[in-house]
């Protein structure tokens, strides 16, 4: 309770002249005579707590909007031009989707057959996906398996086959999954050993922790960031506004 009133105390000096110029002068009060005055005020008009709220939901909300677009403006080259970073669908595509994404995110998993959908329905959508594991050691060791298919040329198909897959991520279900869709497993084990794996999987933790990218999935679409799942008719509405 005190941090409320604390917190709503410059809500309550601004109106509170009238009531200080009665007896004694506000800054020869106590602290705790002080907030009795902020708590009796309060009880009376709870719709000065309710306004200094939204006020303050506002001006952070404004403020977060402003941070993230000076970041992906900062950090353009590193969300776009990566060559460490799979792309999908048009590599040329004028209509850019950016995906940050963890294989273990249930809506992650629920949202990938409608982004593959979107992607593979227009010519002019490029996928670039964002490896980002939050979710404990078998989502790392997915992104890292699928990071190494790069080598065999097979990322994408591999990506899907793992999105879409009922597994619980083990090693040994992700090679499987890996066998299915052409990977040498064996080839496969080692090249998830390159230490430029763990490296760039840092690099995408720094970036996602610079655009304030706290969970999974979170797009950037035509330049706006999305935190949180898009379902395809958002996902194409985006892509038409980008084309206009």
């Amino acid at each position: 309770m005190r941090r409320l009133i604390c917190l709503t105390a410059v809500a309550f000096l601004a109106v509170a002249p009238p009531f200080a110029a009665a007896d004694e002068p506000l800054e020869d009060l106590t602290r705790e005579e002080i907030e009795v005055i902020v708590r009796d005020y309060l009880v009376e008009h709870p719709e000065v707590v309710i306004e200094a709220l939204r006020a303050y939901e506002r001006q952070v909300t404004e403020q977060e909007a402003a941070e993230a677009a000076k970041a992906l403006s900062e950090l353009s080259d590193e969300i776009y031009n990566n060559p460490d970073t799979p792309i999908g669908g048009n590599p040329d595509g004028e209509i850019v989707i950016v995906e940050f994404f963890d294989y273990r995110c249930g809506y992650c998993r629920r949202s990938a057959a409608d982004l593959f959908a979107v992607r593979d329905g227009a010519d002019d959508v490029k996928v670039i996906y964002k490896e980002f594991p939050i979710l404990g050691d078998a989502s790392t060791l997915a992104s890292r398996a699928a990071l190494a298919s790069r080598n065999q040329g097979l990322y994408e198909p591999f990506h899907e086959a793992l999105m879409l897959a009922d597994i619980g991520f083990s090693q040994a279900e992700i090679m499987a999954v890996a066998s299915d869709v052409g990977l040498d497993t064996d080839q496969l084990a080692r090249d998830m050993e390159d230490p430029e794996i763990t490296a760039y999987l840092a690099r995408v933790y720094d970036l996602a922790r610079a655009l304030g990218v706290n969970g999974t999935p979170a797009f950037i679409v035509d330049g706006n960031l999305y935190p949180g799942a898009l379902s395809r008719s958002d996902l194409e509405q985006l892509v038409e506004a980008g084309r206009s």
